[in-house]
């Protein structure tokens, strides 16, 4: 019971602290707004062509609304010392990180479903498959997220964070299939986007969206899974040889 409750008011925290701040929520409401406009505007076909955007629109909502956000709580506790009070809490290790990033879990879920709702104005998403496609977003927020843990841990300061966080966050908005399929990449570039977890869930959401897929959905799925599992034991392994002595 006093697992559950520290775990809660440590979510509720960072929740009052850091995503429900105004610039924040604007934020995660601006930037899908001005992704969605761009490529609407660039692609220059009308509204039929949103559900081929929206896959691409949703995946850089999340990817960014949670490494970014995740770069800033975890890397600027640790370097004010407020990690260290955290340890208090009756929670494991493993608990407490869990607790720390469900704030970034939800705000990039609830990013992914801005463009989604402005879409809805536009097009007919009466052919979504929602059963799949809300998981998979989950799961996608997940993997961002832990991506975005492996990522401050490893370094000191926040903006350390961010520039680090660049260099996988660009790269992976034209290697995993956004907005074109990964086996239009060059040959000897093509399996790089393999080892994002954002590869296997774009592909879920175009096919959810658009119908078309290059990979089975549960081994997307898997992959997704497998991922997340990776980043987060590989996070948890850096913050105790690192951080907890």
């Amino acid at each position: 019971m006093r697992g559950r409750i520290a775990f809660w008011n440590i979510l509720l925290k960072d929740m009052r602290s850091y995503y429900l701040k105004p610039p924040n929520i604007s934020w995660g409401l601006l930037f899908p707004f001005a992704w969605t406009a761009m490529f609407f505007i660039r692609s220059g076909q009308g509204f039929d062509s949103i559900p081929d955007l929206l896959p691409g629109v949703m995946g850089i909502s999340v990817l960014f609304g949670t490494t970014s956000m995740l770069s800033v709580t975890v890397t600027f506790e640790k370097k004010g010392r407020s990690f260290e009070r955290l340890l208090l809490a009756p929670l494991s290790l493993e608990e407490l990180m869990l607790a720390k990033t469900s704030g970034a879990i939800l705000f990039g879920t609830a990013n992914a479903f801005v463009p989604v709702l402005m879409a809805s104005f536009l097009t007919d998403l009466s052919t979504v498959q929602w059963l799949v496609l809300v998981p998979a977003v989950i799961l996608i927020a997940v993997s961002s997220t832990f991506l975005g843990l492996f990522i401050a841990v490893a370094v000191k300061e926040v903006f350390e964070a961010q520039t680090f966080s660049n260099f996988f966050r660009f790269p992976m908005i034209f290697l995993c299939g956004l907005f074109f399929p990964p086996d239009r990449l060059p040959v000897f570039i093509r399996p790089l986007s393999y080892l994002f977890p954002l590869t296997y869930g774009a592909d879920i959401m175009h096919a959810t969206i658009r119908h078309t897929h290059l990979t089975p959905l549960y081994v997307d799925f898997g992959m997704l899974v497998l991922m997340c599992m990776i980043l987060f034991l590989g996070s948890m392994r850096n913050i105790r040889r690192k951080w907890v002595m």
